[in-house]
């Protein structure tokens, strides 16, 4: 391991130092090897010539001659072999060195670029390059540089188009914006325009139904009534009752509707005395069930009559014909309850008859929007109101519960 991380960070030029310095090495050995070997043969030589025993070399003058030419040619050859060996070391040094210069250049190219792709991306000249490996990484790296330019070249393309685009959007969406604006101005102003005109007309409205109603009053008093006056009479409670509701809607977000102690058993019946004739017209009758005890809620009248009215006309509108509403008042411990039941067409969807709009499929043709209900539903969530629907083939029960005074 510690050898390893000594070679982690080492540069080529340092293990180019590190081979020469190893091949001199082995070459200092391989000479010193060579030379130990040479002179080990030299004494055995100069060994048999102290006991050669030839008769023709008897002078120890020629053999002394002899033995200065054997140490002599053995000098001439360990030099000779330590001259051919530096010279082939010097050799090889000066091929390593060139090639080694070589590579650092051909490195230095690919530094140089890498160091300047940071700026900027740029092709790589393959000219200066020597090795042919490096001419190949070459290639694949201007091949590179040239799909990143490509991709930058598209990738500036998107952008300006992408400018455009939402230039062209913002564009599109202010112009949107501002007849929004205009539109929604518009649509206040018309709905101010139809609240002045609702508000104007619920009021011219009031004087020509009170002078209907009294009128027809004051002529039952001196004529009997007949079919013909009776329709008009039904029809102009009809025409009242509506009207009473656009009031109330036209005042209720700017009127305080106080309330007062009100004896349930006597409005109620005073409204059922008002439908009566209404009631008769549509071929239905009303059966009164009174409370056995007088029943007094603290309720603001206005509101009180919204929520009687609409669910009697609403009985007398879907009742079927020569049947009758039943109409019962009793007390339920701490509560008043009020309850409506007729037979009519069974309601598939309870939840949603006090819905604003809402009508079932059967009833479509019907006139009206529902808006009756839906306005007795929201005075019964304000006042605490408890009011369920229940609906099958024989009754249709509307029943609301009204907290009692003094309970």
């Amino acid at each position: 391991m510690k050898v390893k991380s000594l070679f982690k960070q080492i540069s080529i030029k340092q293990a180019d130092i590190i081979t020469i310095l190893v091949i001199f090495f082995f070459t200092l050995v391989f000479v010193g090897l060579l030379v130990e070997e040479l002179y080990n043969e030299y004494e055995i030589a100069l060994e048999q010539s102290y006991v050669v025993k030839d008769p023709l070399i008897l002078d120890s003058t020629i053999l002394e001659q002899n033995q200065k030419k054997l140490k002599t040619l053995l000098i001439k050859t360990v030099l000779a072999i330590v001259t051919l060996s530096f010279i082939i070391f010097a050799i090889f040094l000066g091929l390593n060195t060139l090639f080694n210069k070589l590579l650092q250049r051909d490195i230095r190219t690919f530094l140089d670029v890498f160091k300047n792709a940071i700026n900027k991306e740029e092709k790589i000249d393959s000219t200066p390059i020597f090795f042919y490996d490096f001419k190949i990484m070459v290639g694949y790296a201007n091949e590179m540089v040239s799909k990143i330019n490509e991709q930058k070249n598209s990738l500036k393309e998107l952008n300006f188009g992408l400018e455009e685009r939402v230039k062209v959007k913002t564009a599109a969406l202010l112009e949107i914006n501002k007849n929004l604006e205009e539109e929604k101005t518009f649509s206040q102003d018309l709905l101010k325009a139809q609240k002045e005109f609702l508000r104007y007309t619920v009021h011219e409205t009031n004087t020509p139904l009170s002078v209907i109603l009294t009128s027809i009053e004051l002529y039952l008093m001196k004529n009997p009534k007949d079919r013909q006056l009776s329709k008009i009479e039904a029809a102009a409670k009809n025409i009242f009752s509506i009207y009473d509701d656009l009031s109330y809607l036209v005042k209720k977000d700017h009127v305080e509707y106080k309330k007062s102690v009100i004896n349930l058993n006597n409005f109620l019946s005073s409204r059922i005395d008002f439908f009566k004739d209404v009631a008769e017209f549509s071929l239905i009758t009303f059966n009164y069930n009174l409370a056995q005890h007088e029943l007094h809620v603290h309720f603001n009248e206005t509101k009180l009559q919204r929520i009687i009215d609409n669910t009697l006309t609403n009985a007398i509108k879907y009742t079927l014909p020569n049947e009758s509403v039943e109409v019962t008042l009793k007390k339920v411990g701490s509560y008043a309850e009020f309850i409506v039941s007729s037979k009519s067409k069974i309601i598939q969807d309870t939840d949603k008859v006090f819905d604003a709009y809402y009508r079932e499929r059967e009833d479509k043709s019907r006139d009206g929007f529902g808006l009756g209900l839906r306005l007795v539903k929201s005075i019964c969530d304000e006042e605490g109101v408890n009011v369920s629907v229940f609906s099958d083939d024989s009754l249709t029960t509307f029943i609301y519960q009204f907290k009692m005074m003094g309970d």
